[in-house]
């Protein structure tokens, strides 16, 4: 099954996607199943991970109404409030759905870099394993120590680093490294926990006038450091609008794994992210 791991659908008019810029034409649009679907067929995708991209237990709700309505939406990783224990109940409910997956914090949004393992959000984690539910670890390079920390913590707990962790290639194009501390962090997740990492997301942290040699160094350092039975690729459709189309990101990506045997791109464009959701 070849699956798409990462992309969004939104309706800005819903009014809680609080990070999206008013006056991006890109983003602050509505963006439906109906504008994927050719993509999807162009490529031979079986379907597609619907994520989260706003702060509310309501966002999750809408997502798993579209997920009812269509076939091509494998599963839904959405969102709870992790300070409050009392939304355990909102995690059992949606836990029920047939196609709620898991949940993602937006990590990468919140000021203090140790909110993930303060006490009072423990309860999340303990939860999603008892539900047998996934976590999208969603943050910059900054949270690699701390997510390391967390996921050997909670070793039963499925976890995959979304965007690649976030390296700041733009950094790396206007000459500064932003490279090895990223990729030695990357490395001792790898190697220490058995988390799985999206490569998506790299060309959203380039800079205007990005090539294929600023993202290859970083690709290629996920490739080998998870190995392709856990990594897993996705669009991040419609915000990889930003800097390049669904099908130049596809390109690149089947370019970067060119190297691989079939049935290890097989993995990588579909089969990890179908084992790792338990997607049916």
């Amino acid at each position: 099954m070849k699956i798409d791991a990462h992309q969004h659908f939104w309706n800005p008019a819903r009014g809680d996607y609080d990070w999206m810029p008013k006056d991006n034409a890109i983003l602050n649009r509505p963006y439906a199943p109906g504008d994927l679907a050719p993509k999807l067929a162009k490529h031979g995708f079986d379907g597609t991970v619907l994520v989260q991209a706003a702060a509310t237990v309501e966002e999750t709700e809408y997502m798993l109404g579209m997920a009812d309505a269509t076939p091509s939406i494998k599963g839904v990783v959405g969102w709870v409030n992790f300070e409050d224990d009392r939304q355990i109940s909102h995690l059992r409910r949606l836990a029920a759905h047939p196609k709620f997956l898991g949940v993602r914090p937006m990590i990468q949004d919140i000021a203090d870099v140790n909110w993930m393992r303060r006490e009072d959000v423990q309860w999340a984690y303990r939860a999603l394993i008892d539900l047998d539910l996934t976590f999208d670890a969603l943050g910059f390079p900054r949270h690699l120590p701390n997510f390391l920390k967390l996921v050997k913590s909670y070793p039963s707990m499925r976890v995959v680093l979304d965007h690649c962790m976030k390296p700041q290639i733009r950094d790396q194009q206007a000459g500064d490294d932003a490279y090895s501390d990223w990729a030695e962090g990357i490395s001792r997740l790898a190697d220490q926990t058995e988390a799985y990492c999206k490569l998506s997301g790299l060309v959203t942290e380039t800079r205007d006038g990005w090539s294929l040699e600023d993202l290859r160094p970083f690709a290629r350092h996920i490739l080998n450091a998870f190995g392709p039975r856990r990594v897993m690729w996705g669009s991040d459709w419609p915000v990889c609008r930003l800097q390049t189309s669904y099908d130049d990101w596809y390109d690149l990506a089947m370019g970067f794994t060119s190297h691989l045997t079939f049935d290890e791109q097989a993995a990588i464009f579909g089969d990890n992210a179908a084992r790792f959701y338990g997607l049916p």
